[in-house]
């Protein structure tokens, strides 16, 4: 049976281990350690991801989460006072995202050996990167993974909330190089990249463009000293949409802005690369995953809430490897800001669901 108390106390003993995106060493080890002591076959692949399987009866399922979080996230104190909600103290992000995922799939595999319950066999699947473009997803060591059904523990709200459709991302790397030269003494001798990267920028798509496509213009670097022309510029960025077409669109658009830009320029060169950075999915009946999990939940008294949600997760990779993923709320709230909270009786309920699911044979 699911124990409150000794889910919260691994979620508070996990956020405790700083984890930001890139620095995932120590909670990537003691992830290990705990699935390894539950009697799961565990290990690290060549990226880091942690990777697991535990025996079972009839079709596996994966358990899905990621062990990384955003900035501000070292030295995580959590505010709680033994009732129902868990805080950041405002400092820090909490961290719920996503260590109530990894506290819930390690529950339910401590739920199963305490009960002496019979499951499906178990593929845990926890992947690094996750905040920073789904790289541990992306670079995941898929012949470790052979269930067709996965269950990603990594949304907000309660685990009825569920995200019945994700956008396809293509992401931008513009980089122009033009020439260097004194800024004081003889500036028409340089070609300056920044104001030509600036004049790409504008053109391409950035803000709410309908109401499920997105661009976003997210970093650009460029120049090294205040008293010289800029001979380099890059352009980093992505776009997303619920629809390929639209998104497709949008990188034939941005081709031919820098085509244009590169015209009036002929001194300069400009570089472009754009690929997808995962791919979007909408829930159609017979889907796999959704026909389990709503099922789940119905018998559990849960009315499922699949809604289109604009973020991308693992589930969005997972699904581009043919592993059909449904990606469900854990309690969490006001995720990547120092205001997030968690929801014990969520959480609680996002891991009866959960052990539900792997003990329906």
């Amino acid at each position: 049976m699911i124990n409150r108390d000794r889910i919260v106390q691994t979620f508070l003993e996990l956020v405790a281990i700083d984890s930001p995106s890139g620095d995932e060493d120590a909670i990537a080890a003691e992830l290990e350690r705990r699935f390894g002591a539950l009697g799961v076959t565990v290990s690290q692949d060549s990226y880091g991801n942690v990777l697991g399987r535990r025996e079972g009866v009839g079709e596996p399922v994966v358990l899905s989460a990621h062990m990384d979080t955003v900035e501000p996230g070292r030295g995580i104190t959590p505010v709680w006072d033994g009732a129902d909600i868990i805080r950041s103290d405002g400092t820090t992000i909490l961290g719920a995202d996503n260590k109530a995922g990894c506290a819930v799939i390690l529950e339910v595999i401590r739920s199963a050996i305490e009960d002496g319950a019979a499951t499906r066999p178990i593929e845990v699947a926890i992947s690094r990167g996750e905040e920073v473009g789904l790289k541990g997803a992306a670079n995941m060591d898929y012949s470790r993974l052979s269930a067709k059904v996965a269950i990603v523990i990594d949304s907000g709200g309660p685990p009825s909330s569920v995200q019945g459709a994700a956008p396809y991302s293509f992401g931008y790397v513009v980089e122009v190089h033009g020439k260097s030269a004194h800024a004081g003494l003889e500036p028409e001798k340089g070609v300056p990249a920044i104001t030509i990267a600036a004049e790409a920028v504008l053109g391409l798509p950035q803000g709410r463009l309908d109401f499920e496509t997105t661009g976003n213009v997210g970093r650009i670097q460029g120049g090294l000293v205040v008293n010289a022309v800029p001979d380099y510029c890059k352009v980093e960025g992505e776009m997303r949409s619920m629809e390929f077409e639209k998104v497709d669109g949008l990188v034939t658009r941005s081709k031919a802005r820098l085509d244009e830009v590169q015209s009036r320029h002929p001194d300069a060169r400009i570089e472009s690369t754009f690929a997808m950075g995962y791919p979007g999915y909408r829930l159609e009946p017979g889907d796999p995953a959704a026909d389990l999990l709503f099922g789940v939940l119905r018998d559990m008294g849960m009315t499922p809430d699949p809604h289109p949600v604009g973020g991308g997760t693992d589930g969005n990779v997972f699904r581009g490897h043919g592993i059909s993923s449904v990606v469900i709320g854990r309690g969490g709230y006001n995720q990547h800001t120092k205001d997030e909270y968690l929801v014990i009786p969520e959480m609680l309920d996002c891991a009866r669901v959960v052990e539900a699911i792997v003990r329906r044979i």
